[in-house]
């Protein structure tokens, strides 16, 4: 697999070492770098990219990657990585809300984490708020398990944002793709997923029994709703056995 770069990333609030190989930097990290900047280039304005994914791909991880990267190369802008996560609406509007699904009416809390419970318009808004300048940006607290409103100041003018369902091929949710200027998808094999799903809720503190009913439950089904309703990227990578991204579709 070739030399591996190893880096301590923050995570969420969580301390996590996150490793690339030398062909991951040399053939995906870099030209991305170097495609940001050139559109950045030619746009003469900030320019927004979506990262989107399904769930345990590692978005998160190599937004973050690729914004430090990018403060260590020359001759191009600091990329600075953003998520849909501080859209979600806040817990206490979950509580006291139900959705019909399926011909049941479900409490926006069991089903935390679809674009259902996620405040669209106020993401769009953000999105203008990022067009016109300087903003700042709501996160989610994964200690808090809850929104906390603009609490990332945006300053670069090259914003990377990931989330689940920046493409997805829904109703409100599909005219996103036209307010970014390029986009990434990062594929990967449902069993691949799900065995790091469970093994995160594991270490999280649930049994297996509990992990595997919360993914079947939940998660299972964010993963094919992501990846089987989503819109066609500008690139797409795969996330190999290995752990490896490879490119799918796309020049670089």
């Amino acid at each position: 697999m070739g030399e591996r770069m190893k880096i301590e990333l923050d995570v969420n609030g969580f301390k996590y070492d996150a490793t690339y190989t030398e062909k991951e930097i040399e053939k995906i990290v870099k030209p991305l770098i170097h495609k940001f900047q050139a559109l950045k280039d030619q746009y003469n304005r900030r320019l927004i990219i979506f990262l989107a994914a399904p769930p345990a791909v590692g978005k998160s991880t190599f937004s973050i990657f690729m914004e430090r990267f990018s403060r260590e190369m020359e001759n191009v802008l600091p990329i600075q990585h953003l998520s849909l996560d501080g859209f979600h609406y806040p817990n206490k509007y979950l509580k006291n809300n139900k959705i019909k699904m399926a011909g049941e009416e479900i409490c926006l809390t069991d089903i935390k984490g679809m674009p259902e419970t996620f405040d669209l318009e106020k993401f769009i808004s953000y999105l203008e708020r990022l067009k016109e300048g300087n903003t700042k940006w709501p996160i989610y607290d994964r200690q808090l398990h809850d929104v906390v409103m603009d609490q990332v100041d945006v300053t670069s003018e090259i914003v990377l944002i990931e989330g689940n369902w920046l493409l997805l091929d829904e109703p409100g949710w599909r005219g996103l793709k036209e307010k970014c200027d390029y986009s990434i998808f990062i594929r990967a094999a449902e069993e691949q997923l799900k065995e790091r799903l469970i093994n995160r809720k594991i270490k999280g503190g649930l049994t297996l029994k509990e992990a595997t009913d919360f993914y079947e439950r939940s998660d299972g089904k964010n993963i094919a709703r992501v990846m089987n309703n989503q819109l066609d990227a500008d690139l797409v990578l795969k996330l190999k056995k290995t752990g490896e991204l490879k490119i799918l579709k796309g020049e670089l």
